[in-house]
């Protein structure tokens, strides 16, 4: 029998591989519209400028590839690496940058080659999250930004109701597939089950990184950052 971390990779892969094709309009309603310009303003915030080469990990159908793509502004400097081949194919189709296959325990690039490495909604997918931030940290180059995105339990047992009624009830309604029903399962369960953040904070300043911070937007939203020290 395979070990329960192959396992799940399996599963992952072929949850996201047959999602691939709504994944985009399904991601819309979850955000309400407000994705896009959500990924923008991380970004920017976080102190991403034209020219510099960021690597989107998770990056699915490329959704903060685009949004890094439209501030860089350099044609290749952004990349993707996803686990799920068929979410690489429909991001190829809106996405003109590298793209691999590949998981954040084992990154196909070498070491110190991007400014920035962003993880969109995918750190709750890694199997060792301590080798995934250490791999991270390996492919940025010394005083890189890390920038990871994650929707956090809201610590309301009201407000807890209200997102796993629209997530596992609406969003799988509206978008009328009995896939998207076990998605949305899947996503709520991640978000109910999310690794606490002080274990996300603690794991960062383990791998190495420094000026380590979380953030919190809208009481779910979180975003952590985080530094490569710049002497390597």
């Amino acid at each position: 029998m395979s070990p329960p971390s192959e396992e799940r990779s399996s599963f992952l892969v072929e949850l996201f591989d047959d999602a691939a094709g709504y994944y985009d309009r399904l991601c819309g309603w979850m955000s309400l519209g407000s994705g896009p310009w959500y990924r923008g303003w991380v970004l920017r915030r976080a102190g991403l400028r034209r020219g510099m080469r960021l690597l989107d990990v998770g990056t699915g159908t490329g959704l903060v590839a685009r949004a890094a793509e439209r501030i860089v502004r350099t044609p290749g400097a952004v990349a993707g690496v996803d686990p799920s081949g068929g979410m690489l194919r429909e991001g190829r189709r809106r996405f003109a940058g590298p793209l691999a296959q590949g998981r954040i325990e084992a990154l196909p690039f070498a070491d110190a080659r991007f400014d920035f490495v962003s993880v969109g909604y995918a750190l709750r997918d890694a199997t060792d999250l301590e080798i995934a931030l250490r791999e991270c940290r390996r492919v940025l180059k010394p005083g890189g930004c890390l920038v990871v995105l994650e929707i956090s339990r809201p610590r309301s047992a009201r407000m807890q109701r209200a997102i796993r009624w629209y997530l596992t009830r609406v969003v799988p309604f509206v978008m009328r597939t009995a896939h998207a029903r076990l998605l949305m399962q899947y996503f709520w369960e991640t978000i109910d089950t999310c690794i606490p953040p002080e274990t996300i904070v603690a794991v960062l300043r383990r791998s190495g990184f420094v000026d380590v911070r979380r953030q919190v937007w809208g009481s779910v939203q979180n975003q952590y950052l985080a530094r490569t020290p710049r002497g390597g």
